[in-house]
């Protein structure tokens, strides 16, 4: 029985072994999970069709074409010996043919140096030259060179030199000034870790790059007081909890709030098609969720014709769904408008990126208790900064703070997204 990469879309061609739950040689079960993939939107489990003995084929790291085999189970086999780790690499004291080529940053330094890497012995990985192992080289032939030398002119032969200054002396209350020339305790190399970006991290990237350059992002403030929601949830978030096994949260009421904003604002439910512009007559709302591969955004589909209990449900199953990798392709594909809560992160203002080709994306933050004017009296509420980023070039100011105000309004006057379901 093979294991291949499974197709999971149409724009996704090759997908990262990012683990082996299963060593070479183990004894796995039918519907066992024995590998975890890493495509460009999404992380799954690959299940074993059959019982036997695993012999893996592709190692983690490895990035491979949909469709390839990168494992086989051998149905109806035993497993007789204890499994055989997969090999990572061989020692360094193994490796034969030539060292590595060393990196250009020590190539650069050597030049600078007059010295010749290929002449050095390396300690860094597979042999290779670090820029400590310049340093050390550079230290003994200097010191060999002073050796070879004979008496300095004008000072007699046993005559001791005179201490030299350090060029850029650092003085320090505690001990003596440490000379610039000192040989470094740890190599350059060895103060940094270079890891490769996953599929999934270089997706994110690329897609807020494409935020940035090819729209006219814009971003529109306002606050509002939680008041009413506070006291709602604390007077039926028991009930509710009972009813459906879903706490009520924050993200229900806006998730209604702009729906019933977006109707009244329909162009910020829209997106640029070509020369055309494009409104759904419908919500799809994606919730962004950050995972622990990366900021994820799936889609509840219909909103409008959810209620609160059915939104509640769906966050929390698509939560669910991101922490144990399994997340589908489907679950990220179209949205129409997003939502981020960086407040449940401590974040108390923050301007939220554009999703593509979405037109606007509401960012909620922390509630926090402030002073505000009430009737001209101040008096302490919990208050919410609310952002929302849209694209100038279909959204004009005039709409993007319409919306945010009905935003505001629905928040801190839930009765009525309340009586629309």
């Amino acid at each position: 029985m093979e294991i291949t990469i499974p197709a999971v879309g149409e724009s996704v061609t090759e997908a990262l072994i990012a683990k082996w739950h299963k060593t070479d040689g183990e004894q796995v079960e039918r519907d066992e999970p024995i590998c975890e993939i890493e495509t460009d939107k999404i992380t799954m489990e690959i299940n074993a069709e059959a019982s036997g003995i695993l012999n893996i084929t592709v190692p983690e790291g490895a990035t491979v074409a949909i469709g390839t085999v990168i494992g086989v189970i051998k149905e109806g086999a035993s497993q007789k010996e204890p499994p055989t780790p997969l090999r990572r690499e061989m020692p360094v004291s193994t490796v034969t043919g030539p060292a590595p080529l060393p990196s250009p940053a020590v190539r650069k330094m050597a030049q600078e140096k007059g010295l010749k890497p290929e002449t050095i012995q390396g300690t860094g990985r597979g042999g290779r030259v670090t820029v400590d192992d310049l340093l050390h080289a550079e230290i003994e032939t200097q010191t060999a060179g002073l050796k070879n030398q004979g008496p300095v002119a004008g000072r007699p032969a046993g005559a001791k030199a005179p201490v030299q200054e350090p060029l850029f002396p650092f003085p320090s209350a505690s001990g003596p000034s440490v000379s610039a020339t000192a040989p470094v305790s740890a190599s350059a190399e060895s103060r940094i870790t270079r890891t490769p970006m996953t599929p999934i991290r270089r997706r994110i990237a690329e897609r807020l790059l494409t935020a940035r350059q090819q729209t006219a992002m814009l971003t529109t403030f306002n606050e509002a007081d939680m008041g009413a929601i506070i006291e709602l949830r604390k007077k039926h978030n028991e009930h509710f909890q009972k009813k459906f096994g879903v706490k009520l949260g924050y993200m229900s009421f806006f998730v209604k709030a702009c729906v019933e904003a977006l109707k009244e604002y329909p162009i910020v439910n829209s997106r640029i098609d070509g020369n055309d512009i494009v409104t759904p007559h419908f919500h799809d709302i994606g919730i962004a969720v950050s995972g622990e591969k990366g900021l994820v955004v799936p889609v509840l589909r219909d909103a409008d014709r959810l209620h609160f209990a059915d939104i509640e449900k769906g966050i929390a199953a698509y939560a669910e769904k991101v922490r144990t990798n399994r997340l589908e392709l489907a679950d990220l594909e179209g949205g129409t408008f997003t939502i981020s809560n960086g407040g449940i992160y401590g974040s108390l203002l923050s301007t939220p990126i554009i999703n593509p080709p979405q037109s606007g994306v509401l960012g909620m933050h922390s509630v926090q208790d402030r002073p505000v004017a009430r009737d001209g009296a101040v008096i302490i509420r919990p208050m919410m900064y609310l952002a929302l980023s849209y694209d100038h070039r279909i959204i004009d100011g005039r709409e993007a703070v319409g919306f945010l105000k009905k935003v505001k309004e629905y928040v801190e006057e839930p009765e009525e997204i309340l009586l629309e379901g």
